[in-house]
C-alpha cells in the first residue's frame, strides 16, 4: 500500500472524526430515547412541570448511583 500524502491523512482523518461525531450523535439520540421510554412509565403527572423538571436536574448531578441511593429509602416507606 502506498505511503498516504500529508494531504490524504488529513483527509482521512477528518472524515473519520466527523463518523465519530456522527456515531456520538445516534447513540445519544438512542440513550435519551431509552430514557425517555422509562419517563412514559412514571405518573408524573402527580407533580407539577417544574417539580418534575428539577427532579431530573437534581438527579442527573447527583449521577446515578447517588440518586438512587438517595430515593431507595424513599420507596421503602412507600
Amino acid at each position: 500500500m502506498p505511503k498516504m500524502s500529508e494531504r490524504e491523512r488529513l483527509a482521512d482523518l477528518e472524515a473519520r472524526q466527523r463518523k465519530v461525531g456522527d456515531e456520538i450523535i445516534e447513540v445519544r439520540r438512542a440513550l435519551r430515547g431509552k430514557y425517555g421510554a422509562i419517563v412514559l412509565d412514571l405518573a408524573v403527572e402527580t407533580l407539577t412541570e417544574r417539580e418534575f423538571r428539577d427532579l431530573l436536574t437534581q438527579a442527573i448531578r447527583l449521577g446515578g448511583a447517588m440518586s438512587i441511593a438517595a430515593l431507595t429509602p424513599l420507596s421503602v416507606k412507600a
